[in-house]
């Protein structure tokens, strides 16, 4: 398998870097004189949390000997072991980014909402 087939997982989770903490959320009513500053502030907390962390090596883990397995038995052979095992890790580590960029985004609507702001969304 050629390593240049790893490249669009790569630069999809580079995307999702600061789109959870770049969230700009809802807010009903009219904004207050302290939103900018308290949403530069919120978003800047929510990117302190890294979306490559400790967490992923074990998701990293758990996809490779999934996706192994389930090679082993669909297919009754281990042919295709090391291709399944990377496919299963390439979509561990996905939605490992992709739940913390969620994470990221609740981050900054829990932050607003502390701050006195009236977020819905």
């Amino acid at each position: 398998m050629k390593y240049y087939a790893f490249l669009p997982v790569v630069l999809a989770i580079a995307a999702c870097e600061n789109s959870g903490a770049s969230y700009t959320p809802i807010v009903d009513g009219p904004k207050g004189a302290t939103y900018q500053t308290d949403l530069a502030e919120c978003q800047a907390l929510a990117a302190s949390k890294p979306i490559v962390d400790g967490d992923t090596a074990g998701a990293t883990a758990v996809g490779v000997v999934g996706g192994a397995a389930t090679s082993a038995i669909i297919n009754d052979s281990s042919d295709d072991l090391g291709r399944a095992a990377a496919v299963g890790a390439l979509a561990a580590i996905t939605a490992d980014a992709v739940s913390k960029t969620e994470a990221r985004k609740n981050i900054v609507i829990t932050c607003m909402r502390g701050r006195g702001h009236n977020v819905i969304g």
